[in-house]
């Protein structure tokens, strides 16, 4: 059956059947050749999406969706600018400063990459930036948006694991900071090696007119985990809020969205809700199957079998998620390996918040790894750029996030979480 399954889904692949549907197909074509009733499969996928904590995903599509769509982004560009434009090369570290922002908004990698970038593109290009870095920077700044909370992936994996919600969002912090460090640094040191300009001169009137604008936006995420962290609100109730907020924001202060402007951001918000989880509720039939072969057990008991140590088993297992992460999109390699992954990981004394952290930080790498690189073709889409010049200049930053992934990995004492 488990080689069925598994042909059967590379099969469909292949042939460009969308994830959702090759997920559902080859685990039924699987199930039906061992005579199991395909009522099964309704119970497993409505079971799937049959959690309270799912409600926050749309809600935190729909915000950051709203968000992006307004002026939210342009008054972020210009603070993170203030405090940062005049260093040389300083649009470079203002490009991860206003995506770290706008992560903490939005919890999509895609829409971190488009809003930042269609604000500072133009600025970059009449800089004289080389568009292809800069475009390339941007991309790999996006990454951060999915691991600084509020996360979608962070909640789909709570889910499936069984873990807070709110304390993989607190966890998530440092992660994502030293994600933005170290894109900070190699994007100081290419600004160097390109001779960038230095930007506006350092001015405290303009950082505090550039705040006022940006307050608005920037209170989004101090609303939305202040009131989780500090018990007002679940993660769940959190994202209406954060909804209601934006729509606040957008019609009522910044005026920059009209009604019609909501009703088609809403559409394509709950497009992308739709497809997310109907990969999650065929994925829930997948895990249930692979569960019932004891495919899990089998694995970790092979890969448990290469070597003892867990340092290697863990290499092992970060090669398969950043492999998996080239070929899969975010949320669909993580509902396919957190099962397979985690019992894995558990037998090593891996705590399964550090694991979240792990499958997260290295699913968002492979936002930046054709072929299947959302931010990338975001980038592309923005800038106008072929994507093989962004793919060629993406190598420096993609090595200092895998550098970021290894330090998760291997030295999680400065998450404050215990190693194994």
């Amino acid at each position: 059956m488990t080689l069925i399954l598994f042909v059967g889904f590379f099969a469909f692949m292949l042939l460009g059947v969308p994830i959702a549907l090759a997920i559902g197909a080859s685990t039924m074509l699987a199930l039906a050749t061992q005579g199991t009733p395909l009522l099964v499969v309704t119970q497993q996928m409505f079971q799937g999406i049959n959690t309270f904590a799912l409600v926050a995903v749309p809600m935190f599509i729909l915000t950051g969706d709203i968000m992006a769509q307004g002026s939210v982004s342009k008054k972020l560009v210009d603070f993170a600018d203030s405090l940062f434009g005049f260093l040389k090369g300083g649009l470079s570290v203002v490009s991860v400063l206003a995506g770290m922002f706008f992560a903490a908004i939005s919890g999509s990698g895609a829409a971190t990459t488009a809003a930042v970038g269609s604000s500072l593109v133009p600025e970059l290009k009449r800089k004289g930036y080389d568009p292809a870095s800069a475009a390339s920077l941007i991309a790999a700044s996006g990454t951060i948006g999915v691991v600084i909370p509020p996360s979608v992936p962070m909640i789909i994996y709570a889910v499936i694991a069984q873990e807070s919600v709110s304390t993989l969002f607190l966890q998530g912090f440092l992660p994502g900071l030293a994600m933005g460090l170290g894109l900070t640094a190699i994007a100081i040191v290419q600004a160097y090696r390109r001779r960038y300009p230095h930007g506006s001169p350092l001015s405290l009137a303009t950082i505090w007119r550039t705040l006022k604008a940006a307050s608005w936006g920037l209170m989004t995420p101090v609303i939305i985990l202040g009131g989780i962290f500090s018990g007002v609100f679940t993660p769940s109730e959190a994202a209406v809020v954060a909804v209601v907020y934006a729509l606040i924001v957008s019609l009522v202060v910044y005026r920059d969205l009209t009604p019609r402007d909501v009703y088609r951001v809403m559409i394509r918000s709950a497009i992308t809700t739709s497809v997310i989880m109907l990969v999650i509720a065929t994925s829930a039939v997948l895990s249930w199957t692979l569960s019932s072969a004891q495919v899990p057990a089998q694995i970790a008991e092979s890969v448990l079998s290469l070597s003892s140590d867990p340092y290697v088993i863990m290499l092992l297992v970060v090669a398969v998620i950043l492999a998996t992460g080239v070929f899969i999109e975010t949320a669909s390699a993580l509902i396919i390996l957190t099962p397979v992954l985690l019992p894995l990981v558990t037998q090593l004394g891996i705590d399964p918040v550090h694991f979240g952290l792990i499958i997260v930080v290295g699913l968002a790498i492979g936002m930046i790894t054709p072929p299947v690189a959302i931010n990338l073709y975001v980038a592309s889409s923005v800038t106008q750029l072929p994507l093989e010049r962004i793919t060629k200049a993406i190598v420096p930053y993609l090595l200092g996030l895998v550098g970021v992934l290894l330090l998760v990995v291997y030295l999680p004492m400065w998450l404050g979480i215990s190693g194994s």
